[in-house]
């Protein structure tokens, strides 16, 4: 097929979840089928990041993307209209005109969009092309919604979710198919747009001969948790681990440290517990030494959507995980047998403790984890899955037409 890819990202450098998941995905499928890529980029996209999408994509175009503004002006009117506001403030004629172009004079077997962002600009291109949306995601607003602390942030989070819903069912009304993440993620597509069909699980994956390799003996007694905390759900979750898990685990362990890899500010940090045992290694180039090299990786997540990469990447990586229920939610674990999973703060660092000290566990943990990803969360596996799916949508869109 020729397909036409259009996204929020630039996929080049794959340096988050998201862009992560295209350039997999892109990589794999580029071997039976020609792809375009029309990106937003947040800053000039230089020749060595297009060269390095020449093997997958026939052609590449960078739009530069508004970054949301909550307290400009378009933003503040934007609280009036029937759309979102973020969608109102970032808003680009400059892609809705080049895509409307570039549909129309080249012919596309399949328009494909990565995640939301670009969905509404596709879904005015008209029907003759199908049209799939990958990576729907909506638990992020649906929990900020439900879990606001208090009666102004539930309203104001209230309305973004609202206006939102109804965004994406109109939105996806145009739409041939869709793919989500994990079956969460998918029964709330469902709820927002009952009977949408169909909606395929697609979800994140790890390329585990990358992970694969000598990165030194794990060190014992230390914790890690990947993320950035410029993302609020990776915040809030260390802020609760922080706050309430980790005391309890160096009570019974003193000598335990952990890691925190990823960005961050100082305002961030100092959002955090003081703790000389805590150390903030900031964005790392290749973050598989510092998880290898850990004895727990921990996931202590209370909000957010999606499948967690961080507990993928660590189990390729051959180190166990301790996470709570949401911070596992997606992903086929099984407690106790690959995974350790509480949500109390004394269970967490029961398992954390436990972990630390019993060896056996740790390997029996760490291979079955490994056993895991490389059955089911292999990015060649997922690829192989995404592409039928995308190839089932064009067939049956030609059958109706």
């Amino acid at each position: 097929m020729r397909i036409l890819a259009t996204s929020s990202w630039f996929p080049y450098p794959p340096d988050n979840g998201i862009k992560l998941r295209m350039y997999n995905l892109l990589k794999r499928w580029a071997h039976n089928h020609e792809i375009a890529l029309l990106a937003f980029a947040s800053s000039e996209v230089t020749a060595s990041q297009l060269e390095a999408l020449e093997p997958y994509c026939t052609w590449v175009q960078a739009v530069p993307r508004r970054s949301f503004r909550p307290h400009s002006l378009r933003a503040c009117l934007g609280l009036l209209s029937p759309y979102p506001r973020s969608w109102v403030d970032t808003y680009s004629p400059e892609m809705r005109r080049l895509l409307n172009t570039v549909v129309q004079n080249q012919g596309f077997d399949l328009l494909l969009a990565f995640e939301f962002g670009t969905a509404p600009y596709a879904a005015r291109m008209g029907s003759a092309t199908p049209k799939v949306l990958d990576d729907l995601e909506m638990g992020v607003l649906r929990d900020q919604y439900r879990h606001a602390p208090n009666w102004l942030r539930r309203l104001r989070y209230g309305l973004t979710w609202l206006k939102t819903r109804r965004f994406v069912r109109r939105t996806l009304a145009r739409f041939d198919g869709c793919t989500t993440v994990s079956e969460v993620e998918r029964s709330i597509v469902l709820e927002v747009a009952p009977g949408f069909s169909p909606i395929e699980v697609v979800p994140n994956g790890v390329d585990v001969s990358w992970y694969q390799g000598e990165f030194g003996p794990p060190e014992r007694d230390t914790l890690v948790f990947c993320g950035s905390l410029t993302w609020s759900a990776n915040l809030d979750a260390m802020r609760f681990f922080l706050e309430q898990v980790y005391p309890l685990v160096k009570h019974r362990v003193p000598e335990v440290r952990v890691r925190i890899t990823g960005p961050s500010d100082r305002a961030q940090r100092d959002s955090l517990p003081a703790d000389e045992s805590v150390e903030f290694t900031g964005c790392l180039d290749d973050v598989r030494a510092a998880v290898a090299r850990s004895w727990v990786s921990i996931a202590p997540m209370r909000v957010g959507g999606g499948t967690r990469l961080k507990i993928l990447e660590a189990m390729a990586l051959g180190t166990p995980v301790v996470a709570t229920y949401k911070g596992a939610e997606g992903l086929n674990v099984t407690a106790g047998a690959n995974i350790l999973l509480a949500d109390a703060p004394a269970m967490l660092a029961d398992h954390i403790v436990t972990l630390l000290r019993d060896v056996e566990l740790r390997e029996r943990l760490a291979v079955a984890g490994q056993r895991l990803v490389t059955a089911q969360y292999d990015w060649d596996v997922i690829a192989a899955r995404a592409e039928a799916f995308l190839t089932q949508v064009a067939r049956l869109k030609a059958r109706h037409d």
